[in-house]
This record gives structure tokens, C-alpha cells and sequence, in this order.
């Protein structure tokens, strides 16, 4: 099976970490620890908890587990993504470029949780 990198979803999620800490330079510095601490620590987490989960994928409870946290961070992250809307720090089109490269993470993520057993070693 590879690697947990080689994952489409890990993929896209270290992708959209990187996005946000890109976008979050331009932030206000008053939101150093604060909004953007927090995106930027949820958007990270997801990857986080993919690879522990792929390190575990043997113990399906556990792997879904796992998985169910990198779901709950990704959405973490839509709720902060949020925040930089309504605070005029991103604009509508990164905002929606942003949300929908999550919303596909949340499916991606909402799978592995269903379909625990593809991803089990052998």
C-alpha cells in the first residue's frame, strides 16, 4: 500500500495546510496567536492524524479513530476559514477555493471511516 504520503487525501491536505500558511503571512499581526495559530494548527493536524492513523490501519477501530480526528480537525479548520472571512482577511474567492478543497478532504476522510478495510496491511 505505500506510504501514508502517497495517500490522495494527505495530499491534499498537507496542500491546503501549505495554502493557509501561505495565506496566513498577510494576516494582522494582532492575529499572530490567535486565529492564525489556530488555522494554521488544525489545517496541520489533519495531516497529523493521517499518518497516525495509516501507522494503525491494522486496528480498524483504531484507524477510524484516528481518521475521525483528522475529520474533526479539517473541520476546525472550515470554522476558522470563517473567521478569516468575516474579518475581511481573505477574500470570497479564497475563501471558496479554500472551504471546497476541505469539503473534499471531509469526503475523502469520511470514506476511509466507512471503508476501514481498504486500507488494513496484510
Amino acid at each position: 500500500m505505500g506510504d501514508f504520503k502517497n495517500l490522495a487525501v494527505y495530499q491534499k491536505a498537507f496542500s491546503l495546510a501549505m495554502n493557509i500558511f501561505e495565506l496566513t503571512k498577510y494576516f494582522p499581526v494582532e492575529e499572530k496567536f490567535s486565529l492564525i495559530s489556530q488555522i494554521r494548527k488544525s489545517s496541520r493536524s489533519v495531516c497529523a492524524n493521517i499518518a497516525e492513523a495509516y501507522r494503525k490501519r491494522q486496528y480498524p477501530a483504531h484507524f477510524r479513530s484516528k481518521i475521525s480526528d483528522a475529520d474533526m480537525e479539517n473541520s476546525e479548520t472550515q470554522v476558522w476559514l470563517n473567521f478569516s472571512l468575516a474579518c475581511s482577511y481573505i477574500s470570497n474567492q479564497n475563501f471558496e477555493d479554500l472551504l471546497n478543497k476541505s469539503l473534499e478532504i471531509g469526503r475523502l476522510l469520511s470514506h476511509m471511516i466507512q471503508n476501514p478495510t481498504k486500507y488494513k496491511t496484510t
